[in-house]
């Protein structure tokens, strides 16, 4: 067993990356349906900081409930350290990945060096891929699976009142990825590519070769072009930027195409008609079988892991000051 204490990474203020201090605090007790991991990687995402942040810009029902101190991060890559009594199908030294608690709680605990995990939410990581790899793959891979492949569950879309239900990608298809350079956008355009779409990348030209080397057939530096005014006659955008600019790539679909906005931003269902577009969305949830799917996917080499940076994870706040800065490439991850 474990030393009952550990280092982790907590908040007990709201704020920039100065807030996150590295501190001791009791190890976890993995409840019933849980199983205890040794961290070994963690990977950053979005949430992460809107969590440090306090969430300002999130209205008060869309905010899941959290409270300080708070221990950030839900992507893990780690061993099993102790299982509950009721789970069966994990045992103590396997090596299990995946994304904890998401959307129901912004304080899953990956940042630090033991977490209680739902035993449902992790899948086996292959031992062709490390850690580190493993770690950035679970919010960003089910992200692109759950928009893109399968949504995988039937909980209601808090930006829709339907639910979300990906196209069908085959060789007829053409799939637009802006911010395909990022964590979601570099792993949706391997799945776009995988089901046998062509595939156009943007993102700022540094990143060219690198998207190229993933497979993608075309590419548009968005620092010198505006992609909705050069891209025409799409099956499908994935906008892995999204938001209030997401609305400009309506032009660029043909009639019977479709919009994926990862950040959701204000639409107009009327012009969304006339237009003959549809735009949906979802929030990612957390999903061990799918994780197991996309496992297999990096274990063959059909998809891969790109990774920005690794830091320690008591430089966690070099990590989101890393973030904040932008051009990712990938994912940053954590080691514990």
């Amino acid at each position: 067993m474990p030393a009952h204490t550990m280092r982790a990474i907590r908040l007990h203020e709201f704020g920039g990356p100065e807030v996150l201090r590295h501190e001791e605090v009791p190890v976890p007790e993995p409840g019933p349906g849980e199983v205890l991991v040794r961290v070994h990687a963690v990977g950053l995402n979005p949430p992460d900081w809107y969590a440090r942040e306090g969430m300002p810009d999130v209205p008060p029902e869309l905010k899941p409930p959290f409270h300080l101190p708070l221990t950030p991060g839900t992507d893990v890559s780690g061993t099993v350290e102790a299982v509950a009594p009721d789970v069966e199908d994990l045992a103590v030294g396997e090596e299990v990945f995946g994304l904890l608690r998401f959307p129901t709680s912004l304080q899953a605990g990956a940042y630090a060096e033991y977490v209680a995990a739902p035993a449902s939410d992790l899948a086996r990581k292959p031992a062709s891929v490390d850690h580190v790899r493993a770690a950035g793959l679970p919010m960003s891979g089910l992200t692109a699976w759950q928009f893109l492949i399968e949504l995988g569950h039937d909980h209601p879309s808090p930006f829709q009142a339907a639910p979300h239900r990906p196209m069908a990608l085959d060789g007829g298809t053409t799939v637009l990825v802006n911010g395909a350079a990022g964590g979601v956008g570099h792993l949706a355009l391997q799945l776009a590519r995988w089901k046998g779409a062509r595939v156009i990348a943007v993102a700022s030209g540094g990143h060219e070769p690198f998207l190229r080397e993933l497979g993608a057939d075309e590419f548009i530096d968005y620092t010198k072009v505006r992609p909705d005014e050069v891209a025409r006659d799409l099956d499908l955008v994935l906008d892995a930027v999204g938001g209030p600019d997401s609305r400009r790539f309506l032009r660029t679909l043909k009639r019977g195409g479709a919009l994926y906005p990862v950040y959701f931003g204000a639409f107009d269902e009327e012009e969304n008609a006339r237009l003959g577009v549809t735009v949906t969305a979802t929030q990612v949830r957390s999903n061990g079988g799918q994780l197991a799917e996309l496992a297999r996917l990096v274990d063959a080499g059909t998809i891969r892991v790109a990774i920005d940076s690794t830091f320690a994870l008591k430089d966690a706040q070099a990590a989101h000051e890393r973030a904040a800065r932008g051009h990712i490439r990938g994912k940053i991850v954590l080691t514990a």
